[in-house]
């Protein structure tokens, strides 16, 4: 992707708003056009509901390699002998993702597994397309610096090529798997989370471009919400789940989705942990008491929760400014519906805020800030009337003693 098809792109997003963008168009230009375009999925505060729900098929909606190519790419990258532990793969892809796709298969023994393969090529065009658009935007912050303050389109650039990268080694999410089930496994006497469950991951048939692990019979968060089959109890169920990894450990699944989240049998199941977020203490707790002031509507907590979350944490008269701007930017807030008020929006007009006064968040914060944009873009979708911050109170009283 050059410059040009940059600049396309981003018109294409910012628009007029009844020109939808073309996603076969994106998703040709190559896998860092997608990602742009599922980031921005995300950004209600800029874009609207339309649009932002358009871009959302970008996260289920990619192209398939024909059942040959598909071959010929196991052939080429997996295992030697990798296809003689099979009784059967299927040529027809399960799931297409942006940097891969899945098929179903059977072990020798008749136990249903999938085999997720890397596609060809995708890592040396997506660093290539990073590097020229970190130039550019290098370029535009020299040009306009108050674009760092606020935007930093570099931070977010390197966030994407973070976790893009760590994707586009399966070995990452293996371990990611292991990580997030060893959590589980020391948590859950603390902590209820029997509504967790991990697919078995074959670890001698994986490599760094071919994954195994058990067939998981189940529909994914993102199906169950186009399909409006998604009840929204399991939604509150997911964050009171994911929250606790957030808040109360620090690690998490640092790419959460709802394409990457599947209901089998009640149960929630995790995939595509190529990304752990991790986030420090100072954030953590801060970030928790940010969100328990809020579930209460008690917006000067609130504002002292974000303080406490930011590297040069504010005081005296700049304290005092900051918290009268926030008072007036949460003076609607109180008993809103999603649909009313986009928590994404909120929360993206208050770390603006902060920065504008002076806060610097740590590096950290991204995979949490995209982590929550994803539940409301869900809670959006499945049921718009919701006020979250009140759903979500329970949770927040249950975990209140664990942060």
């Amino acid at each position: 992707m050059n410059w040009f098809q940059f600049t396309r792109l981003i018109r294409s997003i910012y628009g007029r708003q009844k020109t939808l963008p073309d996603l076969e168009w994106i998703q040709r230009l190559g896998l860092l056009a997608v990602k742009l375009g599922q980031v921005h999925a995300l950004r209600i505060d800029f874009l609207d509901r339309e649009k932002c729900q358009h871009l959302t098929k970008l996260y289920r909606q990619n192209s398939a390699l024909a059942p040959e190519d598909f071959l010929k790419l196991l052939a080429a990258v997996a295992p030697e002998n990798f296809t003689t532990n099979f009784e059967r793969i299927e040529e027809k892809a399960l799931a297409s993702a942006s940097v891969g796709q899945v098929h179903r298969a059977w072990l020798k023994d008749s136990s249903p597994v999938v085999i997720k393969a890397i596609k060809r090529d995708v890592r040396r065009q997506f660093i290539a397309d990073v590097a020229s658009l970190r130039n550019l935007f290098r370029l535009a912050t020299f040009v306009y610096p108050p674009l760092r303050r606020v935007g930093d389109p570099v931070a977010i650039l390197g966030d994407i090529e973070e976790y893009t990268l760590s994707e586009l080694d399966l070995r990452h999410e293996v371990e990611g798997q292991q990580i997030l089930r060893d959590l589980f496994e020391e948590h859950q006497k603390r902590f209820d989370l029997s509504s967790l469950r991990f697919a078995r991951v074959h670890e001698n048939l994986c490599s760094e471009n071919v994954m195994v692990s058990e067939f998981v019979a189940g529909k994914t968060f993102d199906e169950l919400i186009e399909a409006g089959e998604l009840p929204y109890t399991q939604l509150i169920e997911l964050f009171r789940i994911h929250g606790y990894f957030m808040f109360c450990i620090g690690t998490f699944h640092g790419d959460l989705h709802p394409g990457n989240v599947i209901l089998a049998d009640g149960k929630i199941c995790f995939v595509d942990t190529g990304y752990i977020g991790h986030v420090g203490d100072k954030i953590r707790r801060g970030l928790f008491e940010f969100f328990s002031a809020l579930s209460a509507f008690d917006y000067p907590r609130t504002a002292a929760g974000l303080n406490r979350m930011s590297e040069i944490e504010l005081s005296d008269a700049a304290y005092t400014d900051f918290e009268k701007k926030f008072l007036e930017l949460y003076a609607d807030f109180t008993d809103t519906t999603v649909a009313q008020m986009s928590l994404t929006k909120k929360m993206m007009q208050t770390i603006k805020l902060g920065v504008l006064c002076g806060m610097r968040f740590e590096k950290g914060i991204f995979a949490i800030i995209r982590s929550l944009m994803y539940m409301d873009g869900m809670v959006l979708r499945c049921k718009p009337d919701a006020v979250l911050m009140r759903d979500l109170r329970p949770f927040i009283v249950e975990a209140e003693k664990m942060v």
